[in-house]
């Protein structure tokens, strides 16, 4: 089952996007590049709880 997890910018610490996460790779954290509305950039985006 996957899981829904919540990405936010590491800069602004706002909380832009949402995706799934499969079950067994639980152990660590994502990490993405996107766009960031709120900077105006791409920054990265890290996995919150």
């Amino acid at each position: 089952m996957s899981a829904k997890i919540v990405l936010a910018c590491s800069e602004c610490k706002s909380r832009n996007y949402s995706t799934t996460k499969g079950s067994g790779s639980r152990a660590d954290r994502l990490t993405f590049s996107k766009y960031c509305s709120t900077c105006g950039k791409h920054t990265t985006h890290v996995e919150t709880k």
